[in-house]
């Protein structure tokens, strides 16, 4: 019975941020996130994909902080539609258990969303997800992303490395001259932003507010200079 209420709260909670956030989500896509979060409770038992474990904490720092990235995302590719560019693809790197990965993948299902880890297991939880959630737009890929050659028109990060470091790892898989990065980050980066190499830009620095999550969100829009 606890555990009943306690998902009933915690989907009452997840639609709430997304009312929030304005992402208009339907009741199907609500579900194939509760039922991402219970996958991924299932799976940290065993291969530790997270170091959070409390249901309740991985709502707000995991579901609703990715959430927040979501409308900004979604203009970006409204861009891109606009400029022609249709099959939008999105690599997420270091994406661990799938965040903001999985996320992007149910809010976005126009985009086809790649998620690359070095850990095998965390990109086989990925591949997981893809089947137990139906989600045709989700792969997994288990590789080192500076040995990706495929093109992305997107490439998104979430407390992944510096910067400059997911820059230059990842500069072989951006599409030119429209592809661009998206890093989310906690307190604004004013180091590592300094510190990108001459021939990156930061075109954009959006604010982020995380429903139930009082701390400091903001994501570092770049592309080649």
């Amino acid at each position: 019975m606890t555990t009943a209420v306690t998902n009933d709260s915690l989907r009452q909670q997840l639609q709430a941020g997304a009312d929030a956030l304005a992402l208009g989500l339907t009741d199907a896509q609500i579900t194939l996130l509760m039922d991402f979060l219970a996958l991924l409770q299932k799976w940290n038992k065993v291969y530790n994909l997270t170091s959070v474990r409390d249901p309740q904490e991985m709502m707000t720092h995991h579901l609703l902080d990715s959430l927040a990235a979501v409308p900004p995302l979604r203009r970006y590719v409204a861009v891109l539609a606009g400029e022609g560019h249709h099959a939008v693809r999105l690599l997420d790197v270091g994406s661990g258990g799938g965040l903001p990965g999985v996320v992007f993948a149910v809010c976005c299902p126009e985009v086809d969303v790649s998620c690359v880890d070095t850990v095998g297991k965390k990109a086989a939880f990925i591949q997981q997800a893809a089947v137990t959630l139906k989600l045709r737009n989700l792969h997994g890929v288990h590789a080192r992303v500076e040995t990706l050659t495929t093109p992305f028109d997107i490439i998104s990060c979430r407390a992944f490395a510096s910067l400059p470091d997911f820059v230059t790892w990842s500069r072989a898989a951006l599409v030119v001259p429209h592809g661009v990065w998206l890093a989310m980050k906690g307190k604004h980066p004013e180091d590592e932003i300094a510190a990108l190499p001459a021939d990156v830009s930061v075109f954009h620095v959006e604010q982020l507010t995380v429903p139930g999550l009082d701390a400091g969100r903001c994501i570092i829009w770049m592309k080649p200079a």
